[in-house]
């Protein structure tokens, strides 16, 4: 071995060794100041409960820690209801548990949890619990009611390494609700199992567009939708989910002396396969899917590598009927699947007749 390729060896050890001290550092601390908060949340809720305090009892226990202890960072009164919530939320399968002699605390499962929720919360949870920080679990918290959610929110974005960002889009689009739903052909096309599971992983059966400010829905086309995409990539890549790389738009292919357009053409690393996006701005319709059969068949011929998997479409439409999507599948011999989008000027089905239309408006406003 010369001398220059011993050193780069040593190097990357040294560098390796560093973050990964670093990294279980970040853990123990992390795990301290959630054992921290759950210890403050469990004293503010009893005294709530016990001696009624109220919110400005909390705003002057807050400025009187910061007299206390000068620079003190995440005691606001804010965080100290955040600090109940997250005692109060999971009181019922934590406790704390104080090391002899000293005042050190950090949570452990409660004996009885594994009985509570059919085995859902083992030792790997917990692990995988301590891992995500405290702003990660109030964003739960806050946007899930069940149990099951909570432990798949919290598992994702350890998993994942999901920033808050990252996290709030997630529950915003209801990834809990919409994932593995895609209806999809996968099942009779994909014949190995693990890439046949992985692909019902990555794809939903409905992807929030609030990027796209579309100001009359009247005039929303598949122009329009796709532009909108193309500008705010990074957007839609986060709606995607990982292991999405973007290819580009109106991806054109030469068969023949005759030129096809994909709308959107993405690289999947995980599927290591090729996936197409079809707009379409209304409501599914059969022959959808003869067209991305047929792009499908294209890529497979002259865009995949030798090495990489089939390629998979995903129809996006406004709206679908699942049934009239199951019947359409059969008989294509390309996996693909219908999902639907949803973009930032929907208003909720309550609001539509209070609220006066686009053509009222300008009506009005002229």
């Amino acid at each position: 071995m010369s001398v220059l390729s011993d050193y780069t060896e040593t190097l990357k050890t040294l560098k390796n060794a560093i973050l990964s001290s670093r990294y279980r550092a970040a853990v123990l601390v992390n795990q301290e100041l959630l054992g921290l908060y759950f210890s403050v949340g469990q004293l503010i809720s009893e005294k709530i409960k016990q001696e009624k305090w109220g919110a400005k009892v909390l705003e002057r226990l807050s400025e009187d820690l910061q007299n206390e202890l000068p620079g003190l960072k995440g005691f606001s009164a804010t965080n100290l209801k955040y600090m109940r919530t997250f005692y109060d939320s999971w009181l019922n399968y934590f406790g704390v548990n104080t090391t002899q002699n000293t005042d050190n605390q950090s949570l452990i499962i409660s004996q009885s949890v594994t009985d509570q929720i059919n085995k859902s919360l083992d030792k790997q949870f917990q692990e995988t619990f301590l891992q995500v920080s405290f702003t990660h679990h109030i964003a739960i918290l806050s946007k899930t009611q069940s149990i099951e959610e909570r432990i798949f929110y919290i598992y994702k974005t350890s998993q994942n390494f999901w920033s808050v960002e990252t996290l709030k889009h997630h529950l915003k689009a209801n990834l809990f609700q919409k994932e593995g739903n895609l209806p999809n052909n996968f099942s009779q096309i994909i014949t190995n199992n693990d890439l046949r599971a992985k692909a019902l992983q990555s794809f939903k059966d409905e992807y929030l567009l609030d990027f796209i400010n579309i100001e009359d829905p009247d005039e929303e086309d598949e122009k329009l939708i796709e532009n909108g995409i193309v500008r705010n990539i990074k957007k839609f890549l986060l709606s995607l989910g990982a292991d999405f790389a973007f290819l580009g738009n109106q991806f054109r292919l030469l068969i023949e002396e005759d030129e096809y357009f994909v709308d959107l053409l993405f690289f999947n690393r995980k599927l290591q396969c090729l996936v197409a996006f079809e707009l379409k701005k209304g409501k599914f319709k059969p022959e959808y899917m003869g067209k991305m059969n047929f792009y499908l068949s294209a890529l497979d011929e002259y865009i995949k590598q030798p090495h990489e998997n089939p390629s998979i479409g995903i129809i996006l439409c406004k709206e679908k009927n699942n049934k009239i999507v199951e019947f359409s599948f059969r008989d294509f011999s390309k996996a693909m699947g219908v999902a639907t989008y949803k973009t930032a000027n929907e208003v909720p089905e309550q609001y539509k007749n209070a609220l006066p239309n686009a053509d009222t408006l300008r009506k009005l406003m002229d």
